[in-house]
């Protein structure tokens, strides 16, 4: 085949380099802004951090009668980014923006120190992230050794303890236990049963149980034998737990031979015991979350500012961006440079990302004054399309700006995505929110005859009453989203 050279005309989307870099600021959360902050500090010496002690700067919250309210025809910003620059005519020469087509390294040479992001911090751990609560097995094995049990017994308990779940409960057979000993110790099952009772006295008081009914009945063990309806009690855990579990309660007063009002009282007492006696041990990590966006209603007004504690503090140095001119070899000459094309950059790119963010939540807020107003039974329908319309933004660009940001508002702190819901069709012709939808089964359902639990299907008749299109299978949906069980199982005595 004949080897020819051809010449094509066509267009392609390049991102330039401070466009990639304003994108992925934009997507990062709030820690993992300041992460980035702290690395772009260590490894660029034209940024500086901001000292509050000895100057002071002028944040959004504080400039209280320039920030305007939110009304339907607000869309001006409200930030102010603080950005000092020195004045330097023989920088002149450095471009604002790079071609579309070139990357960092092709104008400036990277600088000695950089490091990337991801080999830098991969597998590293954030302060604190170990101070956690101990774990059931710590937890017992601590009691263990406070306890005197001889050396063959401590390996029994040990290798019990080692077999529990999260829930503190005992699954293995006594015999997998023993079997697991191995052939060099000389017990007996009777031991290893024995050590296993002395195990369930520990603290949280029901673990090490091999089913639901025993860690009850450890539970009651431990509570005053005058306590009203124990024996009852005792009788329908060890017996009568799977019609308790069904809400057969016509069965349970029989089989028991008491009363409506009894039964409620042998019930409750059930009930105060604890059938996950491990959960509160559960080490998992607790998230917290740090607003990004306060809103707050001020003189009828509601105002949307940003979180000031939130804004990073960073300005050119002034000190080292005057070297630049000064540098006696072009080698440093061109790593001041580059130093400092890359601090306007990333202070820009900083800039642009709350501006945006700012800009996203004052767009929601304006929409959503009902649910601030009123609650969850009054959210409007809201989809990225909608914001991205109104701002003249594309739908990735919100869908970045609204994934781990958080608004602070009267009524709780709200992931920015929260706000967007599909919509259902009303009678009216209108549209109603899902989010709306949920509140109201959830409201209908706190309301309901215990006795009596609504279906899926009188809700959805319900809502239909109402004007609101919803079928039941959408109802049912949206129950199990909510983590509320089906009417059989929400069944209480009256």
């Amino acid at each position: 085949m004949k080897q020819t050279l051809q010449l094509r005309l066509g267009q392609q989307i390049t991102m330039t380099p401070q466009l990639q870099q304003a994108i992925r600021l934009l997507q990062l959360s709030t820690l993992e802004l300041q992460v980035e902050v702290q690395q772009a500090l260590e490894t660029n010496i034209m940024l500086e951090a901001i000292d509050h002690e000895f100057e002071e700067e002028e944040t959004p919250s504080e400039n209280k009668e320039n920030s305007p309210e939110i009304t339907p025809s607000d869309e001006e910003e409200n930030f102010n980014y603080n950005e000092e620059e020195p004045a330097l005519e023989p920088l002149a020469n450095i471009p604002d923006e790079l071609a579309v087509d070139s990357n960092w390294e092709e104008v400036y040479e990277t600088a000695p120190g950089q490091s990337n992001y991801n080999e830098e911090f991969e597998g590293k751990e954030l302060m604190g992230q170990n101070d956690l609560a101990p774990s059931l097995q710590e937890h017992l094995r601590w009691q263990l050794e406070l306890t005197p049990f001889s050396e063959v017994d401590k390996i029994i308990a040990l290798t019990i303890i080692d077999s529990l779940d999260e829930n503190g409960y005992l699954y293995a057979s006594l015999e997998d236990i023993l079997e697991s000993l191995g052939e060099g110790h000389t017990i007996e099952l009777d031991e290893v049963e024995m050590v296993l009772h002395r195990l369930q006295n520990f603290d949280p008081i029901g673990v090490a149980a091999r089913n639901l009914s025993e860690c009850l009945l450890i539970q009651l063990k431990q509570l005053d034998p005058e306590t009203p309806y124990l024996r009852e009690t005792r009788r329908l855990v060890s017996q009568y737990l799977d019609l308790l579990g069904d809400h057969d309660y016509a069965q349970l007063s029989k089989r028991l031979k008491l009363d409506k009002d009894q039964l409620r009282e042998v019930i409750k007492l059930v009930q105060s015991l604890n059938p996950r006696p491990a959960a509160h041990l559960d080490n998992a990590q607790v998230p917290y979350v740090t607003p990004d966006v306060f809103v707050r209603k001020e003189k009828g007004q509601w105002r949307v500012d940003l979180n000031p504690d939130n804004l990073p503090k960073l300005r050119i140095n002034s000190n080292y961006a005057n070297l630049v001119p000064l540098a006696k070899t072009e080698q440093d000459n061109s790593m001041l440079k580059h130093h400092l094309q890359e601090a306007r950059w990333f202070l820009k790119s900083l800039k642009s990302r709350h501006d945006t963010l700012l800009k996203v939540a004052r767009c929601i807020v304006k929409r959503q004054i009902a649910f601030l107003e009123y609650g969850e039974e009054a959210m409007r329908p809201l989809v990225l399309h909608d914001i991205a319309e109104e701002l003249e933004m594309h739908e990735s660009t919100i869908s970045r700006v609204t994934t781990q940001k958080y608004i602070h508002t009267p009524r709780g702190i709200f992931e920015l995505k929260f706000f967007f819901s599909s919509c259902v069709g009303t009678q009216s012709g209108g549209e109603c929110s899902a989010i709306a939808i949920r509140a109201l089964i959830r409201k209908l359902i706190a309301a309901e005859n215990v006795s009596k639990p609504l279906s899926d299907s009188k809700i959805a008749k319900i809502l239909s009453e109402r004007g609101i299109n919803v079928a039941r299978r959408t109802v049912a949906k949206y129950r199990e989203a909510m983590v509320i069980p089906p009417s059989n199982e929400r069944k209480r005595l009256g």
